[in-house]
């Protein structure tokens, strides 16, 4: 049995959450927020820690910490992902719920904000090692989370494999199918076409109208994108075919390549999954994951972890665009930079909220029992980000304020006055 205690309000001291509780206070600073709405909104409602004893394949019981975070559900049941990270804290979990919390508001999707995550190096494990940790994970959290409370999906390095056998697990214990508890998961399962590349298709419709406001013709833009995982992939795949931009330089955490010529999106793929780096590419200019931060290009694509753009090489950034894919990449000093030096950054709730918004569509689906098909939920994505997109620079130049700040006063907006009608504040 996994060892469960749940924790309330508890604040975390480092970053990332530090940065969370900084954007906060700036946008309750330009909407004039109470001191009381404004710290509800600085921490989290719900923390829960749980242990998770696992047989490994030597026979041996070990032992994993997993966390799970409701940040906020004033508009609506929880939503947000699971990691398995060797790094993972829960620092890094109850800021990427708050995150989670905004992005669903900024697209105006019926849902609150929630993460989770496991201490692990799935790449260390063994597939049975996987199943048996996805599935005690879903016995320690299942009390707590439901089609109607909270619904977790994939992250980093959790897939829809990991999705079905924790969807399996919560069925085991309701007794009955429960597809409608997790997103993300396989067409055989209740999965939703178009969720495979949504975080990076959603971002590129946010770049697409960003390039109609700056006057910038994609397709002779120049991209370099900083990760190399599936949203990286994807967005390096759909810059070429969307648009027809050339992608120049790609990295992953081992390092990075640059071909002036341009990189095939599918070859980078080909090498990472053989060779574990894109670094491995052929006829290129090795790079450091720094050097690309700095390229001379029109769109740069953070698109791996956290807290790669700072005070520190913000002041490096060519690029026009800063399309934010990842979660918190850039930290509030180099916003400020950013803003100051005029790069238009796209902040990572709005652009990368392609992938909650098709998730609010599999959940959707599963209630209906009623499957659209690809072109039908692209149609729909495009329509949710094209809107959200303009709404967030409508704000951004009647406020004379950044973009992130202005997609956080929409945001917290709408959270407040749910918070407001429901009688918590």
């Amino acid at each position: 049995m996994a060892k469960t205690t749940v924790t309330a309000n508890k604040i975390a001291a480092i970053n990332p959450f530090e940065t969370v509780r900084t954007q906060v206070d700036k946008c309750a600073e330009i909407l004039k927020l109470s001191p009381e709405i404004t710290e509800m909104l600085k921490n989290p409602l719900r923390e829960l820690h749980v242990s998770l004893p696992v047989r490994m394949d030597n026979g041996k019981i070990k032992v994993f910490q997993g966390f799970r975070v409701q940040y906020n559900d004033a508009r609506g049941p929880g939503k947000g992902g699971i990691r398995f990270h060797p790094e993972e804290t829960i620092d890094t979990v109850k800021a990427l719920s708050a995150w989670m919390t905004w992005k669903c508001a900024v697209v105006d999707i019926p849902l609150g904000g929630a993460k989770g995550g496991v201490i692990c190096n799935p790449k260390e494990m063994s597939k049975g090692e996987l199943e048996r940790l996805s599935r005690a994970y879903m016995r320690a959290i299942a009390p707590y989370i439901g089609p109607e409370k909270d619904v977790p999906a994939p992250d980093v390095y959790t897939n829809g494999q990991t999705m079905s056998w924790m969807m399996d697990e919560y069925s085991v214990i309701c007794g009955k199918p429960q597809f409608g508890v997790i997103t993300g998961k396989p067409l055989c399962l209740g999965g939703s076409p178009g969720r495979d590349d949504a975080t990076a298709r959603g971002g590129m419709f946010t770049i697409r109208e960003a390039a109609k406001a700056l006057k910038i013709d994609l397709k002779n833009a120049t991209v370099a994108i900083q990760g190399y995982g599936n949203a990286g992939y994807y967005a390096a795949k759909l810059a070429k075919e969307m648009f027809g931009c050339k992608v120049v330089a790609v990295c992953d955490s081992r390092g990075g390549a640059y071909s002036a010529k341009g990189i095939d999106p599918a070859v980078a793929f080909t090498c990472k999954e053989k060779t574990d780096s894109v670094c491995n590419l052929s006829s290129v200019e090795k790079l450091t994951n720094e050097d690309v931060i700095g390229l001379d290009v029109d769109i740069l694509i953070p698109a791996a972890l956290e807290n790669v753009i700072t005070a520190k090489n913000a002041r490096s950034v060519k690029a026009k665009i800063v399309a934010e894919l990842a979660n918190g990449p850039t930290t509030p000093e180099a916003d400020d930079i950013l803003y100051a030096k005029g790069v238009h950054t796209i902040p990572d709730f709005l652009c990368n909220a392609g992938g909650v918004t098709v998730s609010y569509f599999e959940m959707v689906q599963n209630a209906c029992m009623y499957y659209w098909d690809e072109a039908e939920v692209y149609a729909k994505l495009d329509k949710k980000m094209t809107s959200a997109y303009k709404a967030v620079l409508a704000t951004s130049r009647q406020y004379k304020i950044n973009m992130r700040q202005a997609a956080y006063v929409i945001s917290v907006r709408r959270v407040v006055e749910a918070m407001q009608m429901r009688g918590w504040v």
